[in-house]
């Protein structure tokens, strides 16, 4: 595995760097620079420090672990693969992310999952450890958004969550009883089914993050769906 030394690096300079080579690479004092992994294909980079803004933006099959924190926009756009944060994230984590995983072990900004999809066989899925901001998961069109609510104080989600949503899941671990919820979508308690399509990805962040998968899988869940694949035509259709 190639090491790189980011420190005193300008975002292009490593940006280059990664792009001239095949292999895998090592990135280490990492402090800010942006676009880390973007449109990546099929090769592993871990990452010591604090990446900034646009991680594995596009990413399109590498596998990225970063151990420390990561800042906004968290594989923006990616289309497959895999980013692993030992740490938190910041605002719009997964923005119209339509394929891959993103596996957090702390807590989300605002806005995580903004515009999710699916595509094709594409399924993206985004599972926070700790706790997530205000507007998660805010026109969600499909695709998984999973949150356990570990470690840090305070309510699993903030103000708004689901604005917007028509299509996907929502799984919280928590009965949820504090958090308002848009009319277009329906919270429930999460069924056998449900925790069946939630195991697998959650088995996987335990694997990242060594924490005990049945544990985590006694709950409760609250699984939140859409009423409605047009959330807002009330709004401005007339009846």
């Amino acid at each position: 595995m190639l090491t790189i030394e980011a420190k005193g690096m300008d975002f292009q300079s490593l940006g280059r760097r990664l792009r001239e080579t095949e292999s895998d690479v090592r990135i280490t004092d990492c402090l800010g620079q942006r676009f880390i992994g973007a449109g990546m294909k099929a090769r592993r980079v871990e990452l010591y420090g604090v990446p900034g803004n646009a991680l594995g933006a596009y990413l399109d099959g590498a596998e990225i672990e970063v151990f420390g924190n990561a800042q906004d926009a968290v594989g923006d756009t990616m289309n497959a693969g895999t980013i692993v944060v030992h740490g938190s994230i910041g605002d719009t984590a997964g923005y119209a992310m339509r394929g891959g995983a993103i596996f957090v072990e702390g807590d989300a900004g605002y806005r995580a999952g903004i515009h999710m999809k699916e595509y094709q066989s594409h399924l993206p899925v985004l599972v926070v450890g700790g706790r997530a901001g205000s507007f998660l998961g805010e026109y969600q069109a499909g695709g998984l958004i999973i949150v356990l609510g570990l470690g840090s104080e305070g309510p699993i989600v903030r103000n708004y969550p689901c604005t917007g949503m028509h299509g996907g899941k929502l799984f919280l671990r928590s009965e949820c009883r504090d958090v308002l919820w848009p009319e277009q979508v329906t919270a429930r308690p999460a069924s056998a089914e449900d925790l069946r399509e939630l195991e697998p990805w959650l088995r996987r962040w335990c694997g990242y993050f060594g924490r005990d998968p049945a544990e985590l899988l006694a709950g409760p869940f609250t699984v939140v769906t859409p009423d409605s694949r047009n959330p807002y035509r009330q709004m401005y259709v007339a009846n």
